[in-house]
């Protein structure tokens, strides 16, 4: 019997990996196993050169568990261990036999999983003691146990062993007796260990029995050990992808379509991505990519070498050349993980060009269920977007589809304005906006369908990006003036046909909570409505930024701005002047000279005030200009009082009012039973 020191630098190396090494106890099994298959390859490897002549046998891993006996036992019929080889790679710890197996072998070696040599230690994260059992494959090898209780120390001995290979076997510890059900196994091999190169055993398969499930006779085999994307997409149909997408996603719609990943330079990198149905709302969840390295899955948190806007993906990928932490949990950011992030963002848009270079019809036909993915890639990834456009959809509220070059030569000749500016218009809901949207079309104008989640960021990163386009509402202004050619005819009102139109009107439009109206007026022909209601462009945008971005509150928190423009061409309105003016104007027109006179007396005393000799000539003056504006403020009162108890009694002004709310949807309770009532009284 042999005894010695673990190599180790410090005495409390076992606390530090039994607590720190590994973010979960759980990643032990998938370890152990690990080390197994490595194990396994490596004799496989060998024999192929023929430095192992003898019979290779069964090759595969065994979980084996013994409630009795407190043990889980990881066996192996892999290249074994002698005294020498345990010295080496278990008494020093960190020093990985996979990395100098590897340097030996590089090129033609099977898939070794291993890199640092502390996967066998993750052991005692759940084990009060540790024992291997092994024979090395060498001629003439002993047999050799080794034990330690997770401590420095151990003990080491020559055993009698007939196979060839390795057994570990773990005494589990009080606190972690969950490792010894059956199920809790089988769940985290199937887990950690589903595409492992190499059968692995975990109990026997069970059927139903009188009345419960027992044991078979036929081992039940947690992996598949050929996982789809290690074979050749030649070899595959569309069969097999869906199959193999209802194996990872079980009870998923079927995906739209997929991409095959293979590239051996300059890094390695397998796998397959499935397209999902993408939903209206984006659901950005990071766990629909698994990561695998050689075939071990590593994690589903995979931000850093897939592109964020990939997130809504499906499907696994596979690369050994992924950096990973010691404990193969998480990824470590480098340039080479920007590579494979960079490969995989090219593949897809690769893949959607073809789609739609091929089949424009069935691309188009998808596009409701992928726009939200392109237009994701094409915000939030700069050389995406550079490739995206050239299959990049504008839909119009007809269904029309059309690339960013076809729109801009359909549009440029009818919707472009005096400044040059090629005008986009748009509408988010062709159901509440169907008025302004037909009101656009009988100009001759198109309207576009922007209503995803996303188009207002996507509208204002093309305005940025093409040149010399603007994305306009199509409820943001009268159709006369959505695109703005220099035809415009202003309104023939005198000043005090103005006066009365506004004070009519913005005395009558009823109180609508945290909303607030400007009256405006313009000759927009008497054949249009005598009355619209539109919402600023700019204004609107940001109070919808505001409403996606806490940080920009300020407008969040303003009211919601609306002009009401009343048509002066319009019969109606033509007739409310006239008759306001004839009912008003004796009273009016001189509240409104003693408004204009009284304020630019009141400017001209304010100019005085930086003249004043002394204090007392300031007050004088200071005096003269507040007893100035409060006569206005008293003419203006009484002009108002006079203008809205007069349009109280003008039922056309409440009714042009309210049908521009209604076309907008701004009448509602009070306001609208009041519209209701009036109208049947005006039949």
């Amino acid at each position: 019997m042999a005894t010695g020191k673990i190599g180790v630098t410090t005495e409390n190396i076992f606390p530090v990996i039994k607590k720190f090494l590994y973010s979960d106890h759980e990643i032990f099994l998938r370890e152990l196993v690990s080390n197994a298959i490595d194990a396994t390859q490596k004799i496989k490897t060998l024999a192929s050169f023929g430095e192992y002549k003898g019979e290779l046998g069964k090759l595969d891993v065994r979980v084996s568990i013994d409630k009795e006996a407190g043990t889980l036992t990881i066996s192996d019929h892999g290249i074994g261990m002698d005294a020498e080889d345990i010295d080496k790679y278990i008494n020093q710890i960190a020093f990985s036999g996979a990395e100098e197996f590897l340097a030996k072998y590089k090129d033609t070696a099977n898939s070794i999983i291993g890199h640092f040599g502390l996967g066998f230690y993750s052991a005692f994260m759940v084990a009060k003691k540790v024992t291997i059992r092994s024979l090395s494959y060498k001629e003439g090898a002993k047999a050799v146990e080794w034990v330690c209780d997770g401590s420095p120390e151990y003990e080491m001995k020559e055993i009698d062993k007939a196979e060839r290979g390795t057994d570990i076997i773990l005494e589990i510890d009080d606190d972690n007796k969950e490792f010894l059900e059956p199920t809790r196994d089988i769940a985290l091999l199937k887990k950690y260990c589903r595409f492992l190169p190499v059968p692995v055993i975990c109990g026997k398969e069970q059927e139903w029995k009188e009345g419960k499930m027992v044991d078979t006779d036929k081992d039940l085999v947690v992996n598949a050990t050929e996982p789809l994307w290690t074979k050749k997409p030649a070899e595959l149909t569309d069969a097999d992808y869906l199959e193999f997408y209802h194996e990872l996603h079980p009870g998923e719609e079927a995906p739209l379509f997929w991409i095959h990943l293979n590239v051996d330079y300059p890094f390695n990198l397998t796998g397959i991505l499935y397209f999902p149905k993408v939903k209206t709302n984006i659901d950005i969840r990071h766990n629909r990519i698994q990561l695998y390295c050689n075939q071990v899955y590593v994690t589903d948190q995979v931000e850093g070498i897939v592109p964020e806007f990939m997130m809504l993906m499906q499907g696994v990928i596979d690369s050994p050349d992924v950096p990973l932490n010691v404990s193969r949990s998480y990824l470590q950011a480098d340039s080479q993980v920007k590579k494979i992030s960079g490969y995989i963002s090219k593949k897809v848009a690769e893949k959607l060009n073809t789609m739609f270079r091929d089949d424009r019809k069935e691309f188009e036909k998808k596009w409701t269920d992928i726009e939200v993915f392109i237009k994701y890639g094409m915000l939030t990834d700069e050389k995406f977007y550079d490739a995206a456009k050239k299959f990049f959809l504008l839909r119009d509220v007809n269904d029309n589809f059309y690339t960013l070059e076809e729109y801009h030569k359909l549009v440029e000749s009818t919707q472009t304005d005096k400044d040059g500016f090629v005008i986009y218009l748009y509408a988010t809901d062709p159901t509440s906006q169907y008025g302004y949207i037909k009101a656009a079309e009988e100009k001759g104008y198109n309207v576009l369908l922007m209503d995803g989640q996303l188009d207002s960021h996507l509208i204002q990163m093309l305005e940025s990006k093409l040149d010399k386009i603007r994305f306009v509402r199509a409820d943001s202004d009268t159709p006369e003036r959505l695109i703005n050619q220099g035809e415009e005819q202003a309104s023939k009102l005198s000043s005090l046909d103005i006066e009365l139109l506004s004070g009519i009107f913005r005395s009558q439009i009823p109180e609508i909570k945290d909303t607030n109206f400007i009256v405006e007026y313009a000759a927009l022909g008497a054949e249009n409505a005598p009355a619209t209601i539109t919402q600023n462009e700019m204004m609107r945008r940001m109070k919808d930024m505001a409403a996606l971005q806490p940080g920009m509150n300020f407008y969040g928190s303003m009211p919601t701005m609306y002009s009401l423009v009343v048509n002066t061409d319009q019969p109606a309105v033509k007739k409310i002047v006239e008759d306001a003016r004839e009912a008003l104007e004796v009273e009016v027109a001189p509240l409104m000279a003693a408004v204009e006179n009284g304020n630019k007396e009141a400017a001209d005393l304010r100019a005085k005030v930086s003249g004043a000799k002394d204090d007392a000539e300031k007050e004088t003056l200071n005096k003269d200009i507040s007893d100035k504006e409060k006569s206005v403020n008293e003419a203006r009162e009484k002009e108002e009082s006079l203008i809205k108890e007069y349009a109280e009694g003008v039922d056309t002004v409440k009714q042009i009012i309210d049908l521009a709310l209604l076309k907008s949807h701004l009448l509602s309770g009070a306001s609208l039973e009041a519209f209701i009532k009036r109208s049947v009284s005006m039949l």
